[in-house]
């Protein structure tokens, strides 16, 4: 379910936990691309391998990051909830999903177009450089996950 740009969804993303202090600008061109979705049990956010076009703030709600492993149907990399992220493939070529998203519950989230993203840091990359400092962290974190699933899956 896709609803419009409001002032709830304004009110949202700037209370959310990774937008809270970042330029208002940025906060301003996010508010501009964004959409507020809602996901039921079993329902895919984003899809591997699919064009990465959106970057995903969880207002309220689980969902699991999953990949194929080696002779393994799925592994659930981590769960995110409320406050957290999803969506970085966007920021590098092909731009492609690398994980499956799947709402563990029912999930409320804001859909930001990423285009709409490049393009106010190419006119601000001082934005863009922000953007990138409160990103990083969440990618470092993943990507630990990630080791210690696969791990555990022994899959390493």
């Amino acid at each position: 379910m896709t609803h419009g740009v409001s002032a709830e969804i304004a009110t949202a993303i700037a209370g959310h936990a990774f937008f809270k202090g970042l330029p208002e600008g940025l906060i301003a061109a996010a508010v501009s691309g964004a959409r507020e979705r809602t996901y039921r049990a079993g329902e895919f956010l984003l899809r591997e391998g699919r064009a990465a076009d959106e970057f995903f703030a969880i207002l309220d709600g689980k969902v699991a990051l999953e990949m194929f492993a080696a002779d393994r149907l799925r592994l659930t990399v981590q769960t995110v909830g409320r406050g957290d992220v999803i969506g970085w493939s966007w920021l590098a070529a092909p731009g492609r999903w690398t994980l499956d998203a799947i709402a563990v519950k029912p999930t409320r989230a804001i859909a930001i177009d990423v285009a709409v993203l490049r393009s106010h840091f190419a006119a601000r990359p001082a934005d863009g450089y922000e953007f990138l400092l409160r990103l990083v962290p969440v990618l470092a974190s993943r990507i630990q996950a990630m080791e210690m699933q696969l791990l555990e899956a022994d899959v390493l």
